[in-house]
């Protein structure tokens, strides 16, 4: 196996069980606001949010436009005159305080730490995601957290990477894998920046995409028999 020193790692769908973080903070937020919620207005607002990321990561919007755009396009599907903002701003902190793992993550990531030097790569406000990993304790792992929001950029694009390499000390650029669930984000992001790629895939999806995956897993703990 190929020798590495340095792992750049997503949180969301690597780290953090995104689905259960966002499940709960949606639930807080909007009974906290006085609405409704249920399975049916969850998945709404996460084919919701899922298609503008797919945008933002694209380069069609912007962030601030994902962020406020989502509240206002549900409650528009669900007839409430709302335009969503201060349940945005609320929902922040919420989210901010889930942090439900990934199965076997902390373990992982404490094996990882004693061999590697591990950065986290996430796209999201960066405010909400450094609070997740501090939160969770999953902060002692990581040399730096770069989110991109801080970065100005979004993986997967290049300029993201190049943002996160210019302060790293000594990197080397084939001595570094990234680690992330997403294809069009973190595989395609690797890719893009030169380095290569761990897919971790626990649903067994079919690569359909234009990424190119050099090692792929089922579950995290397969990382502590690969590196």
């Amino acid at each position: 196996m190929k020798k590495y020193r340095t792992i750049l790692i997503d949180a969301d769908g690597t780290i953090f069980d995104f689905d259960a973080c966002e499940r709960e903070a949606l639930r807080i937020a909007l009974t906290k606001h006085g609405y409704m919620f249920n399975e049916d207005i969850l998945s709404l607002y996460s084919g919701i949010n899922l298609a503008l990321w797919k945008r933002l990561e694209r380069g069609e919007v912007d962030r601030q436009f994902v962020i406020y755009e989502r509240f206002r396009k549900l409650f528009e599907e669900l007839g409430i005159e709302d335009d969503g903002v201060s349940l945005e701003d609320y929902y922040q902190v919420i989210l901010g305080m889930q942090h439900f793992y990934i199965e076997d993550a902390p373990e992982v990531l404490d094996y990882l730490h004693q061999k590697y030097d591990i950065y986290a790569v996430t796209n999201g406000i960066t405010a909400t995601q450094l609070s997740r990993f501090k939160g969770s304790g999953a902060d002692k792992y990581m040399k730096r957290i770069f989110v991109s929001e801080e970065t100005g950029f979004q993986k997967p694009r290049k300029e993201f990477f190049d943002y996160c390499f210019e302060r790293i000390d000594n990197i080397n650029l084939s001595e570094t894998i990234i680690i992330g669930d997403s294809l069009t984000s973190d595989i395609l992001g690797g890719n893009n920046a030169g380095i290569d790629t761990c897919w971790f895939n626990p649903g067994a999806a079919v690569n359909n995409t234009n990424a190119m995956v050099d090692i792929e897993i089922r579950k995290l703990r397969e990382l502590m028999d690969i590196l």
